[in-house]
């Protein structure tokens, strides 16, 4: 569909400029925030510490020692999981090794040979900490443990985690097997973004087919936080003689996902519900724009919503700007609906974007893509599994798009 002359002069003249967020979009007025006046943390005992919103990414705290590097226990199998859900298939049969079986360390008690679907293990591995589990899943996936290992490092790489770095997939002790409070929060954030691994952690108790015995496993989830916090939907305990207490919880209210990193806190079970609740009274999640929004002076629409975890006083820091797609330039997203992109900063920094398309585009109907990445540069849409899958997306964008 050709745009209207008037419309593609106005667009022209307001490309590329930054536009205060309250003429596309109602934003309302507010008075500045100074940092004094920021929301002071609750104080806790570890060693390190991180909260994160998890739709937007934000760290809303982090330590003084949270990118310092450090040992993470079984934290370690956040990054097994989420490695595995994503380059594995959950309907395979695991034939467990012999480097799997009798591994030191928390255990599912898996046999030489016995064989189990990989979703089943999964929940050995994050309910009960199986660290035969971990290198039965990495085996199995990877080709070894060693390849396995690699593809962790990789998605690290991938996701953005600045000071990571992987030795194994159970988080045993081992020289160099390091990560940090804020990239454990990215890395909790991106993963509770996959339904299966959200679906995972959240459980409190699971039963999987034994094929030795009678009856079935029964694997009780070990995050007390499941039973301790109201709205407590994750995520993975962790310990080791060197690590200690390591903890990642994540829970909801009101439709905000909240996920707190401690490394090493003998108290990690009380501070984690302080982080939680402080982080829901003071930085609740507002609408910046919503899906299908009309932008002021425009016949333009929002592509999707976009909300953003703020504080008192912040609104005053927000501000947009209006990004126009050239059709010459930008010919294949052009022919597939978009027009450009409303860029959001707070106080100069960027912190989300919306697709634009024509007011009434098919493609507003369509679902959100997820945006899970935290590489340089901001968010990404999350990767797809294989290339057959992007091109079926996008040939599936462009016949509903149908010829705009």
């Amino acid at each position: 569909m050709a745009i209207a002359g008037a419309w593609k002069r106005t667009a022209a003249a307001a490309a590329g400029l930054a536009l205060l967020g309250a003429s596309l979009l109602s934003a309302p007025a507010a008075k500045a925030a100074d940092a004094a006046d920021a929301p002071r943390p609750p104080a806790t005992s570890a060693k390190a510490a991180a909260l994160i919103d998890v739709e937007s990414g934000r760290l809303l705290y982090s330590s003084e020692s949270a990118d310092e590097p450090m040992r993470i226990a079984s934290l370690t199998k956040i990054m097994t999981a989420i490695t595995a859900i994503e380059e594995g298939d959950l309907e395979s049969m695991v034939t467990v090794g012999q480097r799997a079986v009798g591994k030191e360390g928390s255990s599912i008690y898996l046999k030489l040979g016995e064989k189990m679907k990989l979703k089943d293990m999964l929940y050995g591995l994050m309910l009960r900490s199986g660290n035969d589990a971990a290198t039965a899943i990495a085996e199995h996936v990877g080709g070894s443990e060693e390849g396995f290992v690699k593809m962790m490092n990789d998605k690290a790489a991938w996701i953005g985690l600045e000071r990571s770095t992987f030795m194994n997939p159970h988080g045993l002790d081992q020289e160099g097997h390091l990560s940090t409070a804020n990239d454990l929060a990215k890395l909790t954030a991106y993963a509770l973004k996959n339904p299966v691994f959200a679906d995972i952690v959240g459980t409190k108790v699971h039963k999987a087919p034994n094929p030795f015995d009678s009856w079935d496993y029964s694997w009780a989830n070990k995050n007390k936080m499941l039973a301790l916090y109201e709205g407590a939907d994750g995520v993975k305990t962790g310990y080791t003689k060197t690590a200690l207490r390591c903890l990642v919880s994540s829970a909801t209210r009101d439709g905000q996902q909240l996920a707190v990193v401690t490394l090493n806190d003998r108290d990690d079970w009380r501070d984690h519900a302080s982080m939680l609740d402080w982080g829901f009274e003071h930085y609740r999640l507002k609408t910046l724009a919503a899906k299908g929004e009309r932008l002021k002076g425009y016949p333009l629409a929002s592509g999707r919503q976009l909300r953003y975890p703020l504080a008192e006083g912040e609104d005053a820091g927000l501000s947009n700007r209006l990004v126009l797609l050239s059709p010459e330039k930008d010919a294949l997203a052009y022919s597939l609906g978009e027009r450009g992109r409303l860029e959001w900063t707070l106080d100069g920094r960027p912190i989300g974007a919306v697709p634009i398309y024509e007011a009434g585009s098919s493609r507003i109907g369509q679902p959100d893509r997820a945006t899970a990445s935290f590489r340089p540069g901001g968010m990404f849409p999350s990767r797809p599994a294989s290339l057959g899958a992007a091109l079926s997306r996008s040939l599936k964008a462009l016949f509903a798009a149908g010829g705009e």
